[in-house]
């Protein structure tokens, strides 16, 4: 099979063709906040519902914006990143959730992610640990601005993805600050588990990628998940469609 014809035929996993979504794609992992997003938009329809990956695209403002939820962890996420790319994605902008790990970091601040550790294994199976996992200047610099828009407080800097959801948690077993700790150290602002393999596969194929996440308190602390997920989780999806209506007057769309 030619490379034209993968980029051509439906992709097996989101089940979707060239002309299904806009250029700018929003990612959850969780499918719930494709509706979330979907009622944020001046109207918005399903495109297809496949496994984990469902799909929503519409307008907001005249700008035309899709919605795929991927699942959780990182092989999931690069395969609807991968076929998102191939029917014509050219920004895509990871909307999740993560555990936020130092002490000035609250419920209701958003982190916009500039770049991840790679602490995961399925990017390595694109390119060796060398090649770094950043995200696009042009989505952070939207991200921002939304955000500023938006009035929303958000913070820079990097976050660390991993394989193991509870390793490094409260849940673990064994002494879980100890593996913490070193992160902490370093200014690391959250654990989340898909964003290094969307920034690797996206810079690899010439596309734009970015994130902004949304936690509760400190994971360490006894109330980490005292906050108001739902309210918190709508304004960071208006925060990327906001984004992705920068990216449209700033022609990157």
């Amino acid at each position: 099979m030619s490379s034209q014809d993968v980029h051509s035929e439906k992709q097996h996993h989101i089940d979707m063709q060239v002309g299904d979504i806009a250029s700018t794609v929003l990612i959850p992992g969780d499918p719930g906040r494709v509706e979330v997003f979907a009622k944020l938009m001046d109207e918005a329809h399903k495109v297809a519902e496949k496994r984990e990956y469902i799909t929503y695209t519409g307008t907001n403002g005249r700008v035309a914006i899709s919605c795929t939820s991927t699942g959780l962890g990182c092989p999931p996420t690069a395969i609807g990143v991968e076929e998102l790319i191939r029917i014509g994605a050219r920004n895509i902008i990871r909307i999740g959730t993560c555990g936020a790990i130092q002490s000035f970091l609250a419920p209701g601040h958003f982190i916009i992610a500039t770049g991840a550790v790679r602490g995961e294994h399925t990017s390595e199976e694109f390119i060796s640990m060398e090649y770094p996992a950043v995200a696009d200047y042009r989505i952070v610099r939207a991200l921002v601005d939304a955000c500023e828009k938006l009035g929303l407080p958000y913070h820079l800097g990097i976050v660390r993805t991993h394989d193991a959801y509870y390793l490094e948690s409260p849940q673990a077993l064994g002494d879980y600050m100890e593996r913490l700790r070193p992160w902490i150290d370093m200014g690391v602002l959250a654990l989340e588990n898909e964003s290094s393999t969307l920034f690797v596969i996206s810079s690899m194929q010439g596309v734009r990628a970015g994130a902004i996440l949304t936690s509760g308190n400190p994971i360490y602390t006894p109330n980490a998940d005292d906050c108001d997920w739902d309210t918190n989780i709508r304004k960071m999806v208006m925060a990327g469609i906001e984004a992705a209506k920068l990216l449209h007057e700033r022609g990157l769309a």
